[in-house]
């Protein structure tokens, strides 16, 4: 059974699913060209953000993060990132129990609305963030990584 617990991205083996992730995406990013870039610890700090790692008997197989940005329309907004499920733990739902308790503590920290950044050749992601309740949005930033953007009120 997978949970979600509190950790920092700088964590041994959070940091070691990031750098999977990040070798993944720049391995297939379509024309080349990805930028990595890894979570700065300090952003996911409460009341700034929070950043969860979905464990496996004790083995983290996910991880993913929201952050303070400025606000938006809607009022509080954090932004989702790094959302990742190693290939072994995918088809099992941990993408989803992941988004879900990041929308929570979105949510407890105070959020009115998400809001992330993908890329289109993504399109597991696309489907989880879709069927999750996130539309298309315009862009709110110049990620170079990104080809679309999504939000959610809450």
């Amino acid at each position: 059974m997978a949970s979600a617990r509190v950790v920092s991205p700088a964590d041994p083996d959070v940091h070691a699913l990031l750098e999977e992730y990040f070798s993944m995406r720049t391995d297939s990013f379509p024309g080349g060209g990805y930028t990595t870039t890894f979570p700065d610890p300090a952003a996911f700090v409460a009341p700034a953000g929070v950043f969860l790692a979905i464990d496996e008997d004790g083995v983290a197989v996910g991880c993913g993060g929201v952050r303070r940005i400025p606000d938006g329309e809607a009022g509080i907004r954090y932004e989702v990132k790094n959302v990742f499920v190693s290939p072994t733990g995918r088809g099992r739902g941990w993408g989803r129990l992941l988004l879900d308790a990041l929308e929570d503590e979105a949510r407890r920290l105070g959020a009115t609305e998400l809001v992330l950044d993908t890329h289109h050749s993504l399109t597991a992601a696309a489907g989880l963030y879709d069927s999750s309740g996130f539309v298309t949005i315009p862009p709110y930033n110049d990620n170079p990584n990104a080809t679309r953007w999504y939000g959610k009120r809450l």
